[in-house]
């Protein structure tokens, strides 16, 4: 049968093939799932897309091109392996599947029953709260933290409202006006912008000179780094949840001494270090904390919706691509629509 998938071909090039595809079962632990939607990444998915990731020049690394691009996909289950215990025929499941209208997924990865309470749409899109999250699992939370969050992307956005969840004071960092504000519709009262040292200044007005508790880099930029570092407390803790593609000079021991003499502790959080499904005596896993966020999002916690400001075709998805990349004030969340 003929399905149709978004490849990315190389630099600054994507498009929507049609591609032959068999759709009976060949192995046991495997799921098939006709796709309803996809949500894009504009991190993971932007960096391969422009290619600052230099592994996508890399014969056989995971994302060379050409790439099959895409990691949120809910859809139905068509069929599966006879070994298959987490999923059914027709239902409806959430999955780190890829943009295609139909996908081959083992089980071993994570499959996540939609709850019937929450749009299908708005689950496509919790993925960037998966990324986020991780955040929050790697943090030593205390009492009433203050919290200041470098980047109010998608992943920047949701995890301020994760922490403010979590009870602390939250604080968001973006030169965006636009951005900015969207956060402040997701219950993020204090937000600010401008150059660094203009935003250094808001932050001590905001903290009374005492920083934050909890610092974190949601952008992935080695220069944000240094930003947060100035505003954390001593004692404090910088979380680095955005992945750092781009090389930056600077002086490495300025950074070391800092975190040195003010005993601040470096945190990744790279959310592919979290278990798929719960380990023996480790319950966070990547299945758990889905379900959490679909808990979150049923009691009105967290907010997803106003973070999808685009709906479009599989077959527009150069414009989605290049609109996230060049219009991001605009095009803040973008799902593609399988069901036409």
């Amino acid at each position: 049968m003929k399905i149709r998938e978004v490849v990315v071909t190389g630099q600054n090039l994507v498009e929507l093939q049609t591609n032959e595809f068999d759709d009976t079962i060949q192995s046991p632990n495997e799921v098939l799932i006709d796709t309803e939607y996809t949500f894009i990444s504009s991190g993971t998915e932007l960096a391969n897309y422009t290619g600052r990731d230099p592994k996508v020049f890399q014969e056989g690394t995971w994302c060379a091109y050409p790439w099959r691009s895409g990691y949120a996909n809910v859809g139905i289950v068509r069929d599966v392996g006879s070994n298959v215990t987490r999923a059914a025929p027709g239902d409806r499941v959430f999955t780190y599947g890829r943009h295609a209208s139909i996908i081959r997924y083992p089980q071993s990865r994570l499959i996540a029953p939609v709850p019937d309470t929450i749009d299908p749409v708005v689950v496509a899109a919790s993925r960037m709260a998966g990324v986020a999250m991780t955040g929050i699992i790697v943090t030593e939370i205390g009492t009433n933290s203050r919290v200041i969050v470098f980047g109010l992307g998608l992943v920047g956005n949701l995890v301020s409202q994760m922490f403010r969840i979590h009870g602390c004071r939250v604080i968001g960092v973006d030169p965006v006006e636009e951005r900015r504000k969207l956060a402040e519709r997701c219950g993020i009262k204090d937000t600010v912008g401008g150059d660094n040292d203009e935003v250094q200044k808001q932050i001590n007005e905001i903290t009374g000179a005492d920083l934050g508790n909890i610092t974190v880099d949601a952008v992935g930029h080695s220069s944000v780094v240094m930003q947060a570092l100035r505003a954390t407390a001593s004692h404090g803790q910088l979380v680095i949840l955005g992945s750092p593609r781009v090389s930056v000079s600077g002086d490495l021991t300025e950074l070391l001494s800092d975190t040195h003499l003010r005993w601040i502790t470096i945190r990744g959080a790279l959310e592919w270090c979290v278990p798929m499904y719960p380990d023996i005596g480790n319950n966070i896993s990547q299945f758990s904390k889905q379900q959490t966020i679909f808990d979150w999002i049923e009691r009105g916690k967290l907010h997803v919706k106003p973070l999808i400001s685009h709906r479009l075709l599989p077959e527009d998805i150069k414009q989605a691509y290049d609109g996230l990349l060049n219009e991001s004030n605009t095009y803040t969340g973008v799902v593609l629509d399988w069901t036409k």
